[in-house]
């Protein structure tokens, strides 16, 4: 699938994460400190709870339902009751836009 735009970068202020549906994927966009942006899936790796309703603190989220963390630059879990980690996907700012990197399916 490649790069396919995902949000517009002025809708993603930094310190907050936005769920959007990209190419039929619920995406994560997270934009850190620094003004970084970060993308990984909407899916807690424990019992699959909705990380775009979590906090983002730096680079971690938090899942609202039993407080797993993920450090979304890596997709690594932090803290349990998550062991697994979640997808993360490429991310880059272009024309303004948030654009995301989905790989190509089978």
């Amino acid at each position: 699938m490649g790069w396919a735009r995902a949000l517009k970068s002025a809708e993603l202020p930094t310190g907050e994460a936005r769920v959007c549906a990209v190419n039929g994927e619920r995406i994560v966009l997270c934009r850190v400190d620094k003004g970084e942006v970060y993308a990984v899936e909407d899916s807690c790796s424990h019992d699959d709870g909705p990380l775009g309703e979590g906090t983002l603190v730096d680079n971690v989220i938090e899942c609202p339902r039993h407080g797993a963390r993920f450090d979304v630059r890596s997709g690594a879990a932090l803290r349990m009751p998550a062991a697994s980690p979640i997808e993360t996907f490429r991310a880059r700012i272009v024309d303004e836009w948030i654009e995301v990197e989905l790989e190509e399916g089978p």
